[in-house]
This record gives C-alpha cells, structure tokens and sequence, in this order.
C-alpha cells in the first residue's frame, strides 16, 4: 500500500500524518501478512504515539540543561556504604510528583555522586513527561542577581523557578550567597510549598545551612520548607570519582 501526495495532504489536515507513514510501512512488511488491518491501524497508532513521547522527552532532557545528560538511574553504583538500593531508586524514578510533590535532599561530599544522581533522577522525570529544570547554587545566585536590575525580568525569574515542575538545585551553599538571593530563595520555596517538589543537592546537611543563611529568620524559614515532606539520601563517604578513575584504568587498552 501507497499513499499519494493527495492522501499525505489530507493526513497532515488532520495531523495524523505519523500515522499513516506507520500504517504504510507496517503494510508493507511481509512478516505482518497475517495482521488484519484493524491490527496494523492500532500498531500504528501505537509506534506513532511512542515516536512523539520520544521527540517530548529529548526535548524536555535538552530543555532541563542537565550538566550529564546521559545520567541513568540503570547505570547507578549500589555498592555498600552508598545509602542507595534499587527499590528506592526505582521508586523516585517513578514518583508521582504532581499528586504527591515531596522534596528530596541528597547530601554527599564531593565525588560522592550527587549531582550524577540528581540528573539520572531529573531525567527519569524528563522521561514520564514532567517539566524539569536544572540549576547549579552559584549560577542561580548571580543569575538572581542580574535579573533584579529589571524588576520584570526578575519577577519572571522567579516565576519560572517557582512554577517549573520539578526543580533540581545542585551544590546547594556550596558558596556563600547574600541576604537578598536567600530572600529570593525564600520567595521561590514557599511558593512550591505542598504545590510543587524540589530536590536539593548538597555537600552539607540542613543543619549547616542554617547558620551559613545571612538572615536567621528567612534561614529557619527555608530550611524548613526544604526539609519538611522531604526524603533524604546520604550518600556516604565513597569517592565515585575515584571509583571511576579505577575502573577507566582497569580496562584494556588504557593508557595515560
């Protein structure tokens, strides 16, 4: 079966043009003889449908700017020590953020992983179709900080970090920031506040927080929010990075 450049014309009116490429190629597959055509319409269907959720979800990977977008909770390291195991993994992978929007803290120090599994995490949320959004402490900081010299653009930013719906924000007071970013920060978790979830990665723990805020009271106030409905991952003290440094060395063919 072939369809003419009339019958495309028609498919894209109708925006089913996916479909009928599918249906046509399907057709004209000699291992799919014994399918009837309601068989092959619903098969593609089916592939079309898969081929959109595709083209979605490369572009909300892309859209999140992940610093490693290839990050894949399949490819996790669950060696002792970590504080991670599969089920729990699989079942963040799989949260339902909209209905149950809890904020996740992961604490490591550095090589620990964290920004790795911050991303392979992000990006599974990327693939069950939520709007994710990506964003190292310091470059909010002075990305804050450019924006409010136009209050338009500032009022935007925080609209944006506020309404985004899965908000990862990594090396969290990794550096120190001023009292109007933390007044921004506040701004922005109180209004995702039981409305929509955040993941905090760190190298310090809630405590250190507190007293590394500028303003003791919009401290209390930010770490609570964080912290309330929060789960928690300690990733221990195994260095990753050396861990990968290892195993790059152990195969053949390495040389330095």
């Amino acid at each position: 079966m072939t369809f003419t450049d009339t019958d495309l014309e028609k498919f894209r009116a109708l925006k089913v043009t996916s479909v009928a490429l599918a249906f046509q190629a399907l057709a004209a597959d000699e291992a799919n003889d014994n399918l009837t055509p309601e068989q092959l319409f619903l098969t593609a269907v089916d592939d079309a449908l898969d081929s959109r959720k595709a083209v979605r979800v490369e572009k909300l990977i892309r859209s999140a700017l992940f610093p490693l977008p290839m990050a894949s909770v399949a490819e996790l390291d669950y060696r002792e020590g970590r504080g991670i195991t599969k089920n729990r993994i699989r079942r963040y992978a799989a949260q339902d953020w909209r209905n149950d929007p809890m904020n996740l803290v992961i604490v490591s120090p550095t090589g620990g992983g964290k920004t790795y599994l911050a991303c392979a995490l992000g990006i599974a949320a990327c693939q069950n179709e939520y709007v994710v959004r990506y964003w190292r402490m310091d470059v909010l900081a002075r990305r804050l900080v450019m924006a409010r010299a136009d209050g338009i653009a500032h009022q935007k930013l925080l609209n944006e970090l506020s309404e985004v719906e899965v908000l990862i924000i990594d090396d969290f007071l990794t550096v120190g920031i001023d009292s109007d970013a933390a007044s921004d920060l506040f701004t922005v978790f109180a209004n995702r506040e039981h409305h929509r979830p955040t993941v905090i990665a760190s190298q310090t723990s809630p405590a250190y927080w507190l007293e590394a805020l500028p303003d003791r009271v919009a401290a209390d106030s930010i770490v609570n929010r964080i912290a309330n409905n929060a789960k928690r991952i300690d990733l221990g003290q195994v260095d990753m990075r050396q861990v990968s440094t290892a195993q790059k060395k152990a195969q053949p063919g390495y040389w330095e």
